[in-house]
């Protein structure tokens, strides 16, 4: 077993990654992360109970990128970083969430990114790197107080697959949550371009995610991403490397367009739904 780099050298790499080298790839590829994850009827069941992701979805998804952006970009033991990870834990606090289920979402911002990077990135990952960035997110889910974190990036992967091959289904909660987060995806683009979103996020899914959620196959349009994901990289490797840091945190964002405060993300108490 190798052993991963000290946290301060995790948290260098996943900012390296996440902020200058790969900054489009490894947010899409979180997308995917999160995605994915509602695949799980536990997970699932406890997004749609709180009715959040279908009427709010944007803020839904705004409140989230800028709690792991804060994370990424400032540290996990960071002034901010603590405080977003303190803000994630009250709001996980409200329900009882299995270890299993936490375990599990933890594993797919590991390996999301990782095998996005493999696929579509426009160079390939040191070693180092790939046990770096597991190693920041093991340092995130140990402050989570997530029990059983794998040492060990083949044992976690194994988890992982373990995880979806015995609980991801077909289930109402799972449908729901999935389409209206796609389609706040759809609706970020004019609407003519809607139905190559859809059939593009079909494309990214594995055969058994994109069944849990009853969306169709990708379908010859569908199937155009990958192709042309790997053409973007082949011209992204003829730029000249980012000179400064594309940080999230600093970006507009559609739900906070005058500001945030990492304690008011997440929906408020009394919207939260039942535990």
């Amino acid at each position: 077993m190798t052993a991963l780099p000290s946290p301060e050298r995790c948290q260098a790499i996943a900012y390296r990654l996440a902020c200058y080298d790969f900054p489009w790839d490894v947010t899409r590829a979180l997308e995917l992360a999160l995605f994915r994850t509602f695949a799980s009827p536990s997970i699932a069941g406890t997004l749609h109970a709180t009715g959040e992701f279908e009427a709010r979805p944007q803020r839904r998804y705004d409140d989230t990128d800028l709690i792991v952006s804060a994370i990424v970009e400032h540290g996990f033991d960071s002034e901010l970083g603590r405080r977003a990870i303190a803000r994630m834990n009250a709001l996980h606090g409200r329900f009882r969430i299995a270890n299993e289920d936490f375990l599990y979402v933890l594993s797919t911002f590991v390996f999301e990114p990782l095998a996005w990077l493999d696929r579509f990135g426009w160079r390939t990952l040191t070693e180092e790197e790939r046990l770096g960035w597991f190693g920041f997110w093991r340092e995130v889910g140990a402050r989570m107080a997530i029990r059983d974190i794998p040492d060990d990036l083949t044992a976690f992967e194994r988890f992982s697959r373990d995880y979806e091959a015995r609980r991801f289904r077909r289930t109402r909660p799972s449908e729901a949550v999935a389409t209206a987060t796609r389609e706040m995806f759809a609706g970020w683009f004019p609407r003519p371009f809607a139905p190559l979103v859809r059939r593009s996020i079909s494309g990214l899914l594995d055969d058994r995610t994109r069944a849990a959620f009853g969306f169709a196959p990708a379908g010859p349009l569908g199937r155009l991403v990958g192709p042309a994901m790997k053409a973007r990289a082949l011209a992204l490797r003829l730029l000249p490397k980012r000179r400064r840091p594309r940080l999230r945190t600093e970006m507009a964002h559609r739900s906070y367009r005058e500001g945030w405060r990492i304690e008011t993300l997440g929906p408020p108490e009394r919207d939260a739904g039942h535990g």
